[in-house]
């Protein structure tokens, strides 16, 4: 194990496996009953309630701890799935920090919120463990939609959909579906592989099929149309931009995502590979998973390096200080200039930047950190589907998720109003959905 740690370059089982089990261990631990009575406890109750309007999926926040509160744990799950079918991931991977807590009234006041997200997780975790599903189907349609992506947005409007009695397809390119939640999310936060089981619990609803498909490679637009009354595009975003500086192509530097993927798919976190030098380009939440994982996985030195200042990272507060707790250094104020290296990454080299009249420019002062493992989290860009209008770099959609064509609705990250949140790829999927089923409802009538 020792020669493992000190390996140069990128090598597998930096630490031993019980160290590599408590660092990816449950962020969150679940709530025992006392803990959340206490929990609940807390809550005023607003009438105005301030958190649920901060909520994406728009929960009744102070009704489902008030259920908690009287002991009925399964009835506030049932309030929080009624909004939003994905709640039991949300209640793990949400920004809390800076949605329903953050507007709690006790953070206002105090400075120390509800711990909404925790109560969310110990409700839907009480009716998940049950057989069977809390939705049945409404009676069958014989109107047949086609969901691409197997993403949140995908598998929320999926389930509305099938409640709504229509049959749903939903063709998914990866081996696995689930999306962001399956491949994307820090592992810490989504233990024992609750993404699956949580997908397979939404399954249950029955009516709805999962079959390999990726638009584009011979699936396309115009046949979906053709075989289905309506399709929802829940395709996300694929491409991940270029660093654009010189020695991209050097062997050790990778997306970010591809190694969060790989990671998540991993049989073990030993198998995992991480460089002892690791530099996460990148200002986000995914900038913050690598970094974070990296340092868990026994890095020996992370750093962090965003282009523009702290206040313009995308990742909350939270997130950066989880990153600087578990052994990253974050750099702000800071573009790479070069990889250096023989054939592989050695090292990186940095311009210091500032924000000015002509946004942002670099001041010509230079530094140079050593980096055998260079990963970017610098944002991805949609490969667009043709025939549909594009905006900003996304599908341009109205405030039900139609496009621009007609019988086709989209949502998530591909579409304009996603910000890479499960929470709000679950809303625009679930709205899209239900526009879905009224846009087929008139026109049968």
């Amino acid at each position: 194990m020792t020669s493992a740690r000190r390996a140069p370059g990128i090598a597998p089982a930096r630490l031993p496996a019980e160290e590599l089990a408590a660092n990816f261990s449950d962020l969150h631990p679940r709530f025992g009953d006392h803990e959340a009575l206490v929990a609940a406890d807390r809550c005023y109750f607003c009438h105005d309630a301030p958190c649920t309007l901060a909520c994406p999926t728009e929960i009744d926040i102070p009704m489902f701890i008030r259920e908690i509160q009287g002991g009925h744990p399964k009835s506030a799950a049932r309030t929080i799935f009624d909004q939003n079918i994905l709640g039991g991931m949300c209640a793990r991977v949400c920004p809390t920090e800076t949605l329903c807590e953050e507007a709690c009234v006790r953070m206002t006041a105090e400075g120390d919120p509800v711990e909404i997200g925790r109560l969310q997780r110990y409700a839907t975790d009480a009716l998940m463990a049950e057989n069977g599903h809390p939705y049945s189907r409404a009676p069958e349609t014989g109107k047949r939609v086609a969901v691409v992506g197997a993403g949140p947005a995908g598998l929320a409007c999926a389930h509305r959909l099938a409640m709504r009695g229509h049959a749903v397809t939903v063709y998914e390119a990866r081996p696995r579906p689930g999306g962001l939640n399956e491949y994307g999310i820090a592992a810490y936060k989504a233990v024992d592989g609750f993404a699956q089981a949580e997908v397979d619990w939404l399954l249950r609803i029955g009516g709805i099929e999962i079959v390999e498909g990726r638009l584009g490679e011979g699936l396309t637009l115009d046949a979906l149309a053709a075989d289905h009354e309506a399709v929802f595009l829940g395709v996300g975003l694929a491409a991940v931009n270029a660093l654009r500086a010189e020695g991209e192509d050097l062997a050790g530097v990778q997306d970010a995502v591809d190694w969060i993927a790989a990671l998540r798919q991993a049989p073990d976190y030993e198998s995992v590979p991480v460089g002892r030098n690791v530099v996460v380009i990148g200002g986000g939440m995914t900038a913050t998973d690598a970094a974070i994982q990296s340092a868990r996985l026994g890095a020996e030195q992370v750093t962090l390096v965003y282009r523009r200042d702290r206040e313009a990272m995308a990742a909350s507060d939270f997130e950066v200080e989880l990153a600087a707790a578990s052994g990253a250094r974050v750099i702000t104020n800071a573009r790479p200039v070069r990889v250096l290296g023989e054939g592989r990454a050695q090292s990186i080299e940095f311009e210091y930047t500032e924000s000015g009249p002509e946004g942002l420019t670099g001041t010509g002062e230079t530094f140079a950190l050593p980096a055998d493992h260079v990963m970017k989290a610098i944002g991805q860009t949609l490969s667009p589907p043709a025939g549909l209008e594009i905006e900003g770099g996304k599908i341009k959609v109205d405030v039900n998720g139609r496009t621009s064509r007609a019988w086709v609705w989209a949502g998530g990250d591909c579409a304009t109003g996603g910000d890479d949140l499960t929470v709000s790829a679950v809303a625009q999927g679930r709205d899209a959905a239900e526009s879905i089923a009224a846009s087929m409802r008139d026109s049968s009538n």
